[in-house]
């Protein structure tokens, strides 16, 4: 009798895989996919690491590959697909399942922490924890330390300690990175340095409480998840064989604790994908690390690289220009952008005298483009760091342009900036009981009570020509004293420029602002935007006027039923602009000191981080793409000084990018 025999395909990773028969298949997938994307959709057994330049289709491919796979015959109930977004695991569950069948909806999907949930839930007794275990979220979790920082009498330390938001960022972090946290508060608050200890006992008795409680916090869902998938027990074995296949989008947004969970969830089946794209990694401020999609290839060996060159978003011009700025990263995965989209014209570089002269280019360009035929929702602005969009929006108002902010804080929102603003109101009306409210609540020893008793005798007094003299006797007023001063120098002078009330409000508000704010340092260049944005004024009034326009909307998904048909201009911070794509894009601020950001100077890996934040935010285009930056700016100590173009576009080849320089019409 003949033998039978079966070929198999033998792969680079070294893995015997069978033949496939592309024709039994329901779809053409040689015929739906580049090359490339098809070699990453076809790929079975082994582990791969897809690199997907911005724009070349990752997602399309992902859901290409769980369909084929499940044509193949693989139970869909044995594929993880891992995302960072809920709604980005709908969405590919959803095209695989419009792709192929209801089948592609039955495969495990989710975000790290849903799948942990869900396999938490399941399993929790094989690792001694109560399945019926409470998350808590970030609230929750504030407050909880909050109770335990209250417990521990930090006030009779005579010295500042970390507020119950800063005290849960450095633990997550922690966590999240596997750093000391002593280590963190040296790096990141060494102002805490000398609370450390507390800190430490802090976390502990955290710990402690949501072990006693059956409390889990975001990160204890990862934590407990990693617990189980290494326990090596019969449970934890059954769980782990029962995975065929693991895909993980975004592996470069991964970290430390995170990709631990991916490797063990390849115990048994090493069958891992991961897509990414190591020129995107730009969220170390959340814990994550680059290093995990450079040093994938030493945690999985024998690991096939796949790289996703060919773009469908943006043109020629705009790829030859994100080549540009990787062929200077120093760590990275080679590659070369290309497309099939001609007809481009070249990115300019835009240099403006001010800061303000910048919005004003930003502005009317967009009004010549709506003029062109262009949908302002099809226009974005993005920027480094969400205060350098202040004098923007100021502008967008006057011109009438509504707007959704995407990133940050809406300017008249921060509650620096309303502290800010609430003396100058004062100083403009006396009677403005809301801002004395709120500024009397400022001062170490004003409770609720005491302001309104204060509020109260503010209402008899007339500051022009009532004598401060006579209050230093009553108890009642002794910690206001130098407040009532500075409200009685700036009424003197009702018609000093807004820029010099600042000025003299700054003075008396710092130590107040150091003392409220643990992230003062940060914090501060906002207080100079405002500054910066009050230089452009000489009338008080039409300055607060145009500080209380009706803010935009946090998203478009807020809008009113009557306001659905307007056009609505995206400006977001380039850290939320990630994913997102538009047919034309400014970026602003683009000066040394801004972006990159000052605090990036002292190590490379910082600066490498800036450079790929840049190629994010250039990859965002897809027919035109304008650079701004101003040549002078505003310093609080210095005033306007002398700015450099951001080394990113510094010295471009005239073949890349057009440089103009804005001129004012007299």
């Amino acid at each position: 009798m003949a033998k039978k025999y079966t070929l198999k395909k033998l792969v680079k990773t070294g893995s015997l895989e069978p033949f496939v028969d592309e024709a039994r298949f329901s779809i053409n997938y040689k015929e739906e996919l580049n090359k490339t994307q098809f070699e990453a959709a076809s790929a079975i057994k082994g582990s791969y690491l897809v690199i997907a330049g911005a724009g070349t289709g990752k997602t399309r491919t992902l859901v290409y590959r769980v369909s084929r796979l499940i044509e193949m015959g693989y139970d869909p109930k044995s594929i993880l697909l891992l995302t960072f977004t809920r709604k980005a695991a709908r969405e590919m569950m959803n095209r695989a399942t419009e792709l192929l069948d209801n089948r592609c909806s039955k495969i495990n999907g989710g975000t790290f922490h849903s799948f942990a949930n869900m396999t938490l839930r399941r399993y929790a007794k094989a690792i001694g924890l109560n399945p019926n275990f409470t998350i808590l979220d970030q609230g929750d979790s504030e407050d909880l330390i909050n109770l335990i920082r209250g417990k521990m009498d930090v006030a009779k330390l005579k010295k500042r300690f970390p507020n119950k938001k800063t005290i849960l960022k450095v633990i997550s972090l922690s966590v999240n990175t596997s750093r000391p946290v002593n280590n963190i508060i040296a790096d990141d608050y060494p102002h805490f340095i000398e609370q450390t200890d507390k800190v430490l006992e802090i976390k502990i008795r955290y710990e402690k409480y949501k072990e006693s409680n059956s409390l889990l916090d975001y990160d204890d869902l990862l934590l407990y998840l990693l617990k189980l998938l290494t326990s090596k027990g019969d449970v934890a074995n059954h769980f782990l064989s029962s995975i065929n296949f693991i895909m993980v989008d975004e592996y470069q947004d991964t970290n430390k604790l995170q990709a631990d969970i991916v490797k063990a969830l390849a115990t048994f089946n090493s069958n891992v994908m991961v897509v990414g794209d190591d020129s995107q990694s730009i969220y170390s401020f959340r814990g994550a690390d680059f290093k995990n999609i450079m040093n994938f290839p030493i945690l999985f060996k024998d690991t096939k690289l796949i790289k996703l060159e060919e773009n469908y978003r943006s043109t020629k011009e705009i790829l030859n220009l994100a080549n540009y700025l990787l062929e200077f990263a120093v760590e990275k995965y080679p590659k070369e952008l290309f497309t099939n989209i001609s007809d481009g014209e070249l990115p300019a570089i835009i240099s403006a005298s001010n800061d303000n002269m910048q919005s004003r280019f930003i502005v009317e360009r967009i009004l010549e483009l709506r003029e062109e035929g262009l949908p302002i929702g099809d226009i974005a602005v993005l920027f480094r760091s969400a205060y350098h969009s202040f004098n923007l929006e100021v502008e967008l108002n006057k011109a009438s342009i509504p707007f959704v902010k995407i990133g940050g804080l809406k300017f008249i929102e921060t509650a620096h900036i309303k502290d800010a603003l609430a003396f100058v109101r004062i100083a403009m009306n006396t009677k403005d009981l809301i801002s004395w409210y709120r500024i009397l609540l400022l001062h170490e020893g004003i409770g609720p009570k005491r302001a309104q008793l204060i509020m109260e005798e503010i209402e008899k007094i007339n500051f022009q020509s009532f004598n401060f003299a006579n209050l230093k006797s009553e108890k009642l007023f002794a910690k206001v004293i130098p407040l009532f001063n500075l409200i009685n120098s700036l009424q003197n002078d009702r018609n000093k420029l807004p820029y010099d009330k600042l000025v003299l409000i700054y003075t008396y508000y710092d130590s107040i602002f150091e003392a409220k704010y643990d992230d003062f340092n940060k914090r501060r260049k906002d207080l100079e935007a405002l500054n910066n944005i009050a230089s452009n004024y000489d009338n008080t009034t039409t300055f607060l006027a145009d500080m209380v326009l009706e803010p935009p909307r946090d998203s478009s998904n807020n809008m009113d039923a009557e306001d659905k048909d307007d056009e609505q201009l995206i400006i977001s911070t380039i850290h939320s602009a990630k994913g997102l794509e538009w047919h034309s894009v400014f970026i602003m601020h683009a000066i040394d000191g801004f972006f990159p950001s000052s605090q990036s100077f002292d190590k490379q890996a910082t600066i490498e981080e800036e450079r790929r934040l840049m190629y994010v935010a250039v990859t965002r285009a897809k027919r035109n793409l304008f650079i701004s930056y101003p040549t002078n700016v505003f310093d609080r100590y210095n005033g306007y000084t002398i700015a450099m173009p951001s080394r990113f576009i510094a010295n471009i080849p005239e073949t890349l990018a057009d440089e103009w320089i804005i001129e004012e019409d007299n």
